[in-house]
């Protein structure tokens, strides 16, 4: 009977100790690599991407965004923190070619007109690249549930950066093409571009043939992303904390630049909504 009273005791006595986890006593914090799983609704301008022969269905559904993260306690039960990462997903195809005589020039195939399947092995790449950016800063309560356990909620909070790069290339680059003017033959600062005689009042300036070609789409938004998190420190200095939160972005209309420079006055408004998943293994308290 005396030992069952003592280890009864001895219970209580150590479930207590590991409810007892005081707020006031929540110092130091951590940093650590965490990648985050994200399952957009949409990828701004995937829908497109059937016009050159691409399946906007082939992207990685969740994406991966690898970052860093890092978190501190400030007063009481409240805590800081910071989130940087990278991350994106591609498609490519190389597609079949028919060759044909374009007889009425309307760049399309009609009936009558010949035509035949390209053989040789020069076949177009095409490839689409989803690149997504985030900087954000995190606040969040926390609610211990035993001495090495806890809970919190917070949200993210900060700038973002999404582009969509698309290339298509005809053959294998090679280096000094890669650094060929496009449009004719550069000597002490001036451009030598050659037309027929029919063209010489009335030139239009345009390039010439090139291997290759990469036009890139992005913009910049604010992001906001509710979470709630678990944190296990399983040894003195390291941990694992599991986050699940929800993301919202909207890039606004006419926000949109192509190649970063020009921008693109009939864009529409894209919004980056949905389910988040991070996973950090930290080192620190």
């Amino acid at each position: 009977m005396k030992n069952i009273s003592f280890i009864l005791v001895f219970s209580l006595n150590l479930l207590k100790s590991q409810f007892s986890y005081p707020a006031e006593d929540f110092l130091g914090g951590g940093i650590g690599y965490s990648p985050m799983y994200i399952k957009l609704d949409s990828i701004p301008g995937a829908s497109y991407l059937t016009n050159i022969g691409l399946n906007p269905n082939e992207f990685d559904d969740p994406f991966v965004v690898h970052g860093g993260e890092g978190f501190a306690h400030v007063t009481g039960r409240w805590r800081i923190g910071g989130y940087a990462g990278m991350g994106g997903t591609s498609v490519s195809t190389i597609p079949e070619i028919k060759i044909f005589i374009d007889g009425n020039g309307n760049d399309s195939l009609d009936f009558g007109e010949v035509s035949k399947m390209y053989t040789d092995e020069l076949n177009p790449s095409i490839k689409a690249k989803f690149t997504f950016l985030l900087g954000a800063a995190s606040v969040e309560y926390v609610m211990p549930l035993l001495q090495d356990l806890e809970i919190s909620s917070g949200a993210l909070l900060g700038l973002g950066r999404i582009a969509m790069g698309i290339e298509q290339t005809s053959a294998n680059p090679r280096w000094k093409q890669v650094f060929s003017n496009a449009y004719g033959t550069m000597s002490n600062d001036t451009l030598f571009y050659g037309v027929s005689a029919n063209e010489f009042d009335n030139p239009d300036i345009r390039p010439g043939a090139v291997s290759g070609v990469l036009k890139d789409v992005s913009s910049a938004f604010f992001n906001f992303q509710p979470y709630v998190a678990v944190k296990w420190q399983f040894l003195e200095r390291l941990g694992l904390r599991i986050s699940l939160g929800f993301n919202r972005g909207t890039v606004r209309q006419g926000s949109w630049k192509l190649n970063g420079r020009t921008q693109i006055g009939d864009s529409p408004s894209s919004s980056l909504s949905g389910v988040t998943f991070r996973t950090m293994l930290y080192v620190g308290l």
